[in-house]
């Protein structure tokens, strides 16, 4: 088609309305014509009012969000050595002025709410010379460097401009530096190079006295955006925009990586960046590669990053953004305005997936991408609709950039002058991070931009080490499964394995539990053993009376491995049918009579007891299986009293204890005799118990936590108190009993001791004797902020508290940590120590890969303590219990189902159980984190969040028990008010999605029978008072906002507690509100106040607060600045005349 013909038809399409529009391109596409091969008319002349582009729509709202943020200026810096004339220097800028109309150009608002460009008649590109000022010590390269990062973050006025600064810095007679300083609103990377090559050439044409060569320029990128807009409104952007709502889809989850410091509410946008330099041997097998694969090396490096932040992040869906030029066409080539658009681009990455096949993937949806890059990004966002947050950019939060040139290429000299660029200092990051990667003539390098808000220099590193591993793995091995590519080199696996169990240690067992007993028994058989109040048994009493039974269990058929049903009441026969089942050989089940009958009636059923031993007062209310010989614990035997000479292998079962399943059926747990030995073997050097500890049973004997109380009192020599139901649960009566039996070891789940802690706490001071030297935590997790009080009233040395974190799976306990004072002052949440001795752990990823330093990953368990396995559970046990990948042949792992994470200085701290992880509005929620900010608050002294089904999704609850007893006793009403102030707080240090929808003060919280938090009793959404119902604005500046956002967002009512976004409202509409606010309320309102408001309830009471701040001086300024505006010119010549 003829060029001028295409001009025609351009301009006519562009000028058309816009339902002709709509049927003019659809004719034009029928007859194979698609404006995306039309020329660019230049139209803006026939437009009263030039509107902005999308790219610079957003830049707009995005500087009214944060007019004071430098995250959008575009710095660049020029070493001039040689003989400089000013005069043409200036000269030039004023002619690049002259060419380029965004340059001259500046954004206003119109009477509509909307935004325009104006473009001077005249650009003021003034060159400010000054010399270089060097502090005392520092060099002139430092100085100048701070002096490039000062003007940089020097704001712009985008109603103002001019949105270029010059400044001029003189080294030296012939030395200069020139800064130049662009806002994004009318620049981008490429519009700054053809900047620097036009003014270069404009200089030298002045120089030599020769009109420039440069040719015209055919259109200004006002024309652009009006192109642009008629475009895609004529039906262009339903096309483009398909496409990608298709590739993805509704959710748009935030990438949570591991970060070194929790979100910040709102990102400061302080960065750094650290660089590398591939190795050429690798840099030519990647480009290698890449051709060999039928790829780009940029579509190649960015399934490597995508690859490497799905191990970081354990998320299968990387979202990355990555820039494009946008300029493909000749008539925009040359052209200086902000074109550069932005796409994600989606990889759905799983470990099993070879990274050939990652590679196609990405190569696919790079292409389709290219043949839909047209669409602005902004018409992505506001079409998907995310959820808006100050903490992190929408839709996605890493970028990859690739460059195929040299970074910073220096302009040709302009004639005697010499022209270099000037290398900068990062200060600025957009998004959590950016990697910028490049090709020359020296290899590949690559820079990591960072978020300092969220990363440290030394995890950038490591990232990008790892990063490198990664790519040496691809390049040996494209067809490796992603989870096999190694992050790691062999020798650095090799410390991490190291430093996770640096010396592994063995405790052979010889003897069963019962053998040990019966040599306690041997060696002071007049010592107390067992107490219950005023009953007691010496070790002598105990052991006859649990042969005698033993000897009957024997006769009934007991042996080796059988399972036997124990069914008691915590009181002394429970121990001595304990320590009978075990003396014939067999194996006890566990079954609290205070469990509830259908879970009783199942383990009853699917533990395959051969008998069942039970006192004679439980047997009525126990649903028996027919068929299963029942006998009396508690008749008199005067049976035989020695021991059973039975031959028993430490590897013979000792107990079945059942513990909650996800199908909601509890599963038995085999262990072993030798599980249990060589815990206490393996811990003496830590706590030498001896026979002069008393112990209390505190907890069921159907939780394993008793089995370390049991016999961690029995096998040493020592006394056990039985602890009954009643006193359990009163903490001030078990209180009294800790010092009545001088009880030195204390075992306690963290929620039961909360609750005691409390009571010892506000005893006067003296009333207390407690003989305590260990109180020993395990079950559950462990807040050490809790303890505070404690170490305040009773120190950290006597009692010793000690962190045991553990699970039934692997016998009790699988790490020690002696806690102090010192704690509470640590980040970590729960240390959970060092692995006892016998034992491993391994924090690995979902393909059993050791995570790097900084990052997530499950807690495997290996070696001595694991069970058997899980009874009646061959898939389960299988997928439980795997393969050991780093230990000897037939070693096994167990998965605990618990995250952890591996510091930066090597340690391992728990991070929560994997299902308490939960994801809100797409972002990924730790909700321990959100219960350690709570408890940070004065108000609150104990907090749990957990996630609860709403109508709109997923929404988070804090349960609150409070401070002082003024808030716990207050009314309904009170309780309210300080549930706001608790969200005001909170929404100073957290992202809004992170801040709990409900909170609701409990009392106590409630506990199971085994002393843990019983989450089944809490409260649900619908029970809360308070759950949020319309309500009505009430004052007169509640109902005049309210009409504002009922008209900007077309909706019947705005109530108290709606939310912005919530009833549909988007960045543009935003920006409406504040419009409509100023016009009607004479009231300037940041933009960013309604992005912080979390409802239209504290919205109105921030415009509230700043009305009030307002001067009455003000309020008139503001109505004699709307009276001139709306003025005409022709009015203002003759105000002014």
């Amino acid at each position: 088609m003829d060029q001028q013909v295409a001009l025609k038809i351009a301009q006519r399409f562009i000028l058309l309305p816009l339902e002709k529009r709509r049927l003019y391109l659809e004719k034009m596409q029928a007859e194979g014509i698609s404006p995306a091969n039309l020329p660019i008319p230049r139209v803006s002349d026939e437009f009263e009012q030039l509107p902005l582009s999308f790219a610079q729509e957003r830049q707009w709202f995005l500087w009214q969000l944060d007019p004071d943020s430098a995250a959008y200026h575009i710095p660049t810096a020029l070493r001039l050595r040689g003989p400089l004339d000013i005069a043409s220097l200036q000269q030039a800028f004023d002619l690049l002025g002259a060419r380029h109309a965004t340059l001259r150009t500046r954004f206003v608002q119109n009477a509509q709410g909307g935004t325009c460009q104006v473009i001077d008649a005249q650009a003021n590109l003034r060159i400010a010379v000054q010399p270089l000022s060097v502090p005392p010590g520092q060099s002139a390269e430092q100085a100048l460097r701070q002096f490039i990062s000062a003007e940089t973050a020097q704001l712009f006025d985008l109603r103002q401009g001019p949105l270029l600064r010059i400044k001029l810095l003189t080294l030296g007679n012939d030395d200069h530096v020139l800064v130049l300083t662009q806002h994004h609103i009318v620049s981008d990377a490429r519009s700054m190079q053809v900047m620097v090559e036009e003014l270069v050439a404009l200089y030298s044409a002045r120089l030599q006295g020769q009109p420039c060569s440069l040719p015209a320029v055919a259109l200004q990128y006002s024309d652009y955006a009006i192109w642009q807009r008629h475009w895609m409104q004529a039906g262009e952007r339903e096309r483009q925009l398909a496409y990608w709502l298709e590739q993805l889809g509704d959710q748009q989850p935030v990438l949570a990586l591991p970060t070194d410091r929790p979100r910040p509410a709102s990102r400061s946008f302080r960065g750094a960046r650290v660089e590398i330099q591939l190795d050429s041997d690798l840099s030519q097998a990647l480009q290698g590669l890449a051709r060999q694969q039928g790829a780009t090396l940029f579509m190649l490096l960015l399934a490597s990053f995508q690859a490497l932040l799905a191990r970081y992040s354990g998320e299968r869906d990387i979202r990355v953004g990555v820039p494009v030029a946008n300029r493909n066409r000749p008539e925009t080539e040359r052209l200086i305005g902000f074109f550069v658009n932005t796409q994600v681009l989606r990889a759905e990455v799983d470990g099993h997936l070879r990274f050939s096949e990652l590679l196609a993937q990405v190569r696919e949806r790079a292409l389709g991408a290219q043949a839909h890059q047209d669409l602005p990004f902004e018409q992505l966002v506001e079409a998907l609709h995310p959820e808006r947050s100050l903490s992190h950019s929408p839709l996605f939060q890493v970028m990859f950039n690739h460059r195929s040139d040299t970074p910073g290429a220096a302009p040709q000299a302009a004639l005697a002058l010499q022209v270099e660029a000037v290398g900068q200092d990062s200060q600025d990051a957009q998004f959590d991070l950016t990697l910028t990667t490049h090709e020359s003539a020296q290899g590949i390098g690559a820079s990591l931009n960072y978020a300092t808000d969220l990363f440290d220099a030394a995890t950038i590193e490591r990232m990008l080490g790892h990063w490198q591993a990664l790519l040496r793995a691809v390049a040996a091995d494209p067809q490796a499964r992603l989870g096999q590519l190694a992050l790691l080199d062999p020798a650095q696996q090799q410390s991490t394995l190291r430093c996770w169990n640096p010396a592994p240690q063995q405790f052979p067992v010889r003897h069963c539990i019962h053998e040990l007993f019966e040599a306690q028994v041997e060696r002071n058989p007049d010592a107390l053993a067992v107490s219950r109040g005023d009953q007691r048994l010496t070790y002598g009493q105990l052991n006859n009376s649990a042969n005698q039974l033993a000897h009957r269990l024997i006769a009934m058929g007991v042996g080796a491995d059988v399972r036997v049903g124990l069914a008691a009441t915590r009181d002394l026969p429970m121990i001595v049918g304990l320590l009978a089942i075990l003396k014939a050989g067999g194996a006890y089940v566990p079954l609290d009579p205070n469990y509830p009958q259908d879970r009783l009636a199942y383990m009853m059923q699917d533990s395959g007891m051969s008998m069942l031993l039970a006192q004679e007062q439980l047997l009525a209310q126990l649903p028996v299986p027919e068929g299963v010989p029942t006998l009396l614990l508690d008749v008199a035997d005067d049976g035989d009293c020695s021991n059973p000479q039975l031959k028993l292998d430490p590897d013979n079962l000792a107990y079945v204890i059942y513990t909650s399943g996800s199908t909601g059926l509890p599963k038995g747990t085999l262990l072993a005799h030798a599980n249990v030995v060589r815990l206490f073997a393996a811990t003496e050097q830590w706590f030498a118990f001896n026979s002069a500890d008393v112990w209390s049973l505190f907890h069921s004997f159907a939780f394993d936590f008793s089995v370390w109380e049991i016999f961690g009192a029995l096998l040493h020599g020592g006394r056990l108190v039985v602890v009954d139901q009643d006193t359990a649960r009163s903490p001030e009566a078990f209180l009294a009993l800790l010092q009545r039996e001088r009880v030195t070891v204390l075992n306690q789940t963290p929620s039961a001791f909360k609750v005691l802690a409390q009571v010892a706490c506000a005893a006067p001071a003296g009333t207390l004797d407690l003989a305590l030297r260990y109180v020993v935590f395990g079950g559950e997790n462990l807040e050490v902020s809790s303890l505070a009080p404690w170490f305040e009233r009773f120190g950290d040395e006597a009692p010793r508290l000690i962190n045991m974190y553990g699970i039934t799976e692997t016998t009790v306990h699988v790490t020690y940590r002696p806690l102090s004072r010192a704690d509470l002052g640590s980040a970590q949440g729960s240390p959970i120590g060092e692995p006892i001795g016998d034992l491993s752990w391994y924090v690995l990823d979902g393909d059993l890969n050791p995570v790097p330093h900084g990052c997530v990953g499950e807690l495997y368990v290996g070696r001595a303590g694991l069970a058997r396995g899980y009874l009646n559970r061959g898939g389960l046990s299988a997928s439980r219990f795997v393969p050991d990948p780093f230990g000897n042949p037939g070693g096994r792992l167990y998965r605990t189902g618990d995250l952890a994470r591996f510091t930066a200085s090597g340690t391992v701290e728990y991070a929560g159980r994997a299902d308490h992880q939960v994801k809100i509005r797409g972002f990924r929620i730790e909700l321990g984190e959100v219960q350690e900010r709570l408890q940070t608050l004065a108000e609150v002294d104990q907090a749990l969040v957990l996630a609860h089904q709403g109508v709109a999704g997923q929404q988070l609850v804090a349960y609150l028990i409070a401070s002082r007893a003024d808030i716990a006793l207050a009314s309904a009403e009170d309780q309210a008010q300080a549930v706001e102030r608790l969200r005001g707080l909170l929404l100073q240090a957290l992202p809004e999605y992170m801040v709990p929808t409900h909170m609701v003060f409990l009392a106590a919280w409630p506990l199971t029978a085994n002393g843990k938090l019983d989450r089944k009793a809490l409260p649900g959404p619908g029970q809360l008072q308070g759950s949020r119902r319309y309500r009505a604005p009430q004052s007169a500046l509640e109902l005049q906002l309210a009409a504002v956002w009922q008209e900007v967002l077309q909706v019947p009512q705005v109530g108290l507690d709606d939310d912005f976004f919530s009833l549909g409202g988007h960045s543009l509409l935003a920006t409406q509100v504040i419009v409509r606010i100023r016009e009607q309320v004479n009231l300037e309102v940041p933009l960013r106040e309604l992005f912080q408001a979390r409802d239209f309830k504290a919205f109105c009471a921030l415009v509230a607060t700043l009305q009030a701040q307002s001067s009455p001086l003000e309020d008139e300024l503001a109505k004699s600045l709307q009276a001139l505006k709306r003025l005409t010119g022709d009015e203002l010549e003759k105000l002014i005349s």
